[in-house]
């Protein structure tokens, strides 16, 4: 019996056996499937973070220079200090370390101990140690002979030599070198390199190993960029930016752009108030941070974040604003090119229009009109009916063509971040009758400044929308190009014919009309002054203004273009013609010299024009006095010497013909004015002070012989004691010049 037992038992089992092989074996497949095709990469994973630390290494980002080489953005090297817990392999180490440590380093002798008990081989201390707190940290580890437990990592620290220079421009980066505006954003990827590695093995209870079990893969170096901005270009903007904003009081930033007409090559890109870009968590503006200071606590947060990124935020790129009359330049391009207007039409101004039956009148900045005038007139005085009237003639569906050809409905494309888009009456560019009429004269829709500029650019080069672009090169780590960057042109807006006569009109504009603020003698300056409304952005029961001129330079063959505007001015003027033109004055006079642009004088301006002053030292009085004269310059002799011991001005400077040479003739003879207050006053007043004290005067920004103009500001502050023959130059700007 007990036999039989055994017998069905052996069944028993051989059946249940059978059975766990034909049900278990399927289920053990699938599992092996299941770990093998879908979860294998997350266990081998799993297993690597098991077995394997991985810190990373960054690379050398790349550096930013101008378009001459000079460095803006450059990697300066610092240091990691690092713990190394494994090789400390006594309390006594492990004391004089830590204590070492938090001497040099500031940090925590119980933090460092904590730190050098871990499980590890690597354990951070401290991140972007300088390299005179490196030397320190190599002189103690020399003095105590220690070879292990402590290490130094190279790392890299972003640096900006110029500071606040084109910083909203150029951007910057974070704490892990990462780029967070600017250049330093859009072209992150060709900038940051390869980050290396560090890979150190683990054992069993996941204790670090020791560092024969370590590899390093070090990190590829990040490309450098070549801009096409100029750095002496964009010194001369920011100057010109900086002193209209003092000037006019202007409450909400201000910029400027220069351009290459031909190549689309933004020159210089000046925005201010800006930031240094060492410090761009800092706010920069000391009122604005002290209103900051003043807040609930609640509110302060908020209120720097905001304040952070209004400093950061690119005002050429990322704003939108009514152009006004700078656009009437697009809308001259359009009459012209569909041949409903000529530079001889007449258009009569009685100071309003009435463009259609039921229509509100719509008046011009003259009040009283502008009488019948011609076409050239008409833009020269930036009369408002003349333009709305040849707004009706272009018609809406043609408006809104060119206004996409010019590049207006769509973003420029060019190479920063946070450009915005137009703002227009429809998407589709249906226009009711009254919005036809003010956007004919820039109102009522809203553009960015570089869309404005790269419409101007095409006009000034024939006729071509160029692609705005501030990067030039990409240079690999040994400073040769890996990339040129050189856009063609997207297509042609206008004809060559047109954008000749448009220009023609432009320079008559700068020359003797609404614009002539803009006038720089011998450079043919063509250009458009812009006066707009902050309709809906104003305070309750006032109005604020955007002025901006936009001018290119030669007139007869066009280099560069520049648009200059000033958000909010609160000083005396809000005209462009009296915000904008002076402060473009300033700057392109020395940027057209700069860039070896020659002056080509009229028959007028001939007769006006500086004189170079002679070397005089070592001549006998009567030889200076002749040479003096030769030139049409007058001379003051100071002193009982027979010769000249020295001169003022210098050699080789420029005055106006008539103007001062003193010369001195004995070591004691001296002669010292105080500068006077030359600001508000007319060119003759100016002329005769001068004068009077013996000062010479340039004169900037008018004709001598013109009238109606007042100075606003001079080269040398009112009380300064200078020698007598000193130069001053004062501005002028032409007060009844409106937009």
């Amino acid at each position: 019996m007990a036999k039989g037992i055994t017998i069905r038992m052996q069944r028993r089992s051989m059946i249940v056996l059978v059975i766990l092989v034909f049900l278990g074996f399927p289920m053990l497949v699938c599992r092996l499937i299941a770990l093998q095709m879908f979860q294998g990469e997350y266990l081998q994973k799993m297993a690597s973070q098991q077995q394997l630390r991985d810190t990373k290494i960054n690379p050398r980002r790349g550096t930013i220079f101008d378009r001459n080489m000079n460095p803006l953005a450059q990697s300066a090297t610092v240091w990691t200090v690092v713990l190394e817990p494994s090789y400390i392999d006594s309390e006594e180490k492990r004391e004089l370390i830590c204590s070492g440590m938090n001497e040099i380093l500031g940090v925590e002798k119980e933090k460092l101990i904590k730190l050098s008990k871990k499980k590890s081989c690597y354990t951070i201390i401290k991140k972007k140690v300088e390299s005179d707190v490196k030397d320190k940290i190599v002189d103690f580890k020399t003095k105590n002979g220690i070879t292990s437990g402590l290490r130094l990592i190279e790392d890299y620290k972003r640096y900006y030599p110029l500071k606040n220079f084109a910083s909203t421009v150029i951007g910057f980066t974070g704490a892990d070198s990462q780029g967070l505006a600017g250049v330093e954003a859009s072209y992150e990827k060709v900038l940051r390199g390869e980050p290396g590695r560090i890979l150190t093995a683990r054992n069993a209870l996941g204790t670090e190993m020791p560092f024969e079990y370590e590899q390093r893969l070090d990190p590829t170096p990040g490309c450098s960029l070549k801009l096409c901005i100029d750095e002496a270009i964009q010194r001369f903007m920011e100057k010109a930016v900086e002193e209209g904003i003092k000037t006019h009081k202007v409450q909400n930033r201000a910029a400027a752009i220069a351009m290459d007409v031909n190549t689309g090559e933004i020159l210089g890109m000046a925005v201010k108030g800006d930031f240094d870009a060492n410090e761009p968590f800092k706010i920069a503006d000391p009122a604005i941070e002290e209103k900051i200071a003043a807040l609930p606590e609640e509110e302060k947060a908020k209120a720097k974040n905001q304040a952070l990124s209004q400093q950061w935020r690119n005002k050429a790129v990322s704003d939108t604003y009514y152009p006004g009359s700078v656009f009437k330049m697009v809308t001259a391009s359009m009459g012209l090119e569909l041949n409903v207007v000529n530079e001889s039409s007449n258009f009569n101004c009685n100071g309003s229009i009435k463009p259609f039956e039921g229509a509100k009148p719509i008046r011009c900045h003259k009040h009283s009109g502008h009488g019948s005038q011609t076409f050239v007139k008409a833009l020269c005085n930036s009369c408002n009916p003349a333009f709305i009237t040849l707004g009706q003639r272009i018609g809406a569906e043609n408006f809104f063509k060119f206004y996409k050809d010019f590049g207006f409905h769509s973003k420029t494309g060019i190479d920063l971040p946070g450009e915005s888009g137009d703002i227009f009456f429809s998407a589709d560019g249906s226009m009711a009758p009254t919005d036809l009429c003010v956007a004919s004269m820039g109102q009522n829709f809203s553009i960015t400044p570089i869309q404005m500029i790269t419409a101007a650019a095409a006009i000034a080069n024939g006729g071509n929308l160029v692609q705005p672009h501030v990067v030039k090169e990409v240079l690999d780590e040994n400073g040769n190009t890996v990339k040129k960057i050189n856009p063609a042109p997207k297509r042609r807006v206008i004809s060559k014919e047109t954008a000749r006569r448009v220009t023609a009109m432009l320079h008559e504009n700068a020359t003797n009309g609404a614009a002539r603020n803009a006038y720089i003698p011998g450079y043919r300056v063509a250009g458009k002054t812009g006066t707009s409304q902050k309709i809906g952005l104003s305070a309750p029961g006032q109005m604020d203004y955007i002025s901006s001129f936009c001018g290119f330079a030669p007139a007869d063959d066009p280099k560069i273009v520049m648009l200059v505007f000033f958000d909010t001015p609160k000083g005396d003027h809000y005209y462009g013609a009296a915000v904008a033109a002076p402060a473009f004055v300033t700057a392109m006079q020395d940027i057209l010299p700069y860039m070896g642009i020659e002056k080509v004088y009229s028959e007028e301006e001939l007769e006006k024009i500086n004189t170079v002053v002679p070397e005089l030292i070592g001549k006998s009085v009567g030889e200076a006095k002749n040479t003096a004269a030769s030139l049409s310059l007058r001379v003051v002799v100071v002193g009982n010497g027979d010769k000249v011991i020295s001169q003022i001005p210098d050699p080789s400077s420029h005055i106006p013909k008539d103007g001062k040479i003193i010369l001195h003739t004995d070591s004691s003879s001296s002669s010292s004015i105080k500068v006077p207050k030359l600001v508000g006053l007319t060119p003759a007043e100016v002329n005769k002070i001068a004068s009077q004290l013996g000062l010479n005067i340039n004169f900037s920004g008018i004709k001598l012989e013109e009238q109606g103009v007042a100075s606003t500001a001079q080269s040398i502050p009112e009380g300064t004691e200078v020698p007598m023959g000193t130069v001053v130059t004062v501005n002028f700007i032409h007060h009844d010049s409106t937009d």
